[in-house]
């Protein structure tokens, strides 16, 4: 099935984009949600119009949401769990947590599925992608440590702790008046 999209679709393409899809992601998801139509003669004549506006649309959101981006992207999210001996957690630290954090955090309400990351397991220090648009997606920094220990023993690396201590502490700062 061929569709002429109407909305950007994440992993599929820009509004105005003539893409081939299965027939039944099509029917039961793509036309139902008013994302696309089917790509008659008639509704080509206008995807050339229908992309150019999309992409001022898109250029607009994006310049609004670059402050978040950039808010997002000096955030370093602590998470202090209980792992064994190998630094294997008890559990994991899914996006549904991350997402909590990052609302704790900075007051920023971001959701689950908009974070692109598969269940942290490990301790360590990981870059975790936060997508707001298709073309705006900030890192986030994420630090798992063990529950009790500073987090200079949590981390893998000798040279780590140093920057991520002082990134932590205004962190706290930014804590304390949200709360």
């Amino acid at each position: 099935m061929r569709v002429l999209l109407l909305k950007d679709v994440y992993k599929l393409g820009h509004a105005g984009d003539v893409k081939k899809v299965a027939d039944g992601y099509g029917r039961n998801y793509l036309l139902p949600q008013r994302l696309a139509v089917l790509a008659t003669p008639e509704a080509l004549k206008q995807a050339e119009t229908l992309r150019q506006n999309a992409a001022i649309a898109r250029a607009k959101l994006n310049e609004e949401l670059k402050g978040v981006a950039e808010q997002l992207s000096a955030l370093t999210l602590i998470f202090p769990v209980k792992a064994g001996e190998t630094g294997k957690l008890y559990g994991s630290i899914t996006a549904a947590h991350i997402a909590a954090k990052i609302k704790e955090v900075s007051g920023l309400d971001v959701d689950r599925r908009n974070i692109s990351t598969q269940p942290l397991r490990e301790l360590g220090e990981y870059k975790v992608q936060v997508r707001l648009t298709a073309d705006l997606m900030p890192q986030v920094k994420v630090i798992v440590h063990r529950e009790g220990e500073a987090l200079k023993t949590g981390a893998p690396a000798a040279e780590a702790p140093a920057p991520a201590e002082p990134a932590a502490e205004p962190e706290s700062a930014a804590e304390a008046p949200a709360a």
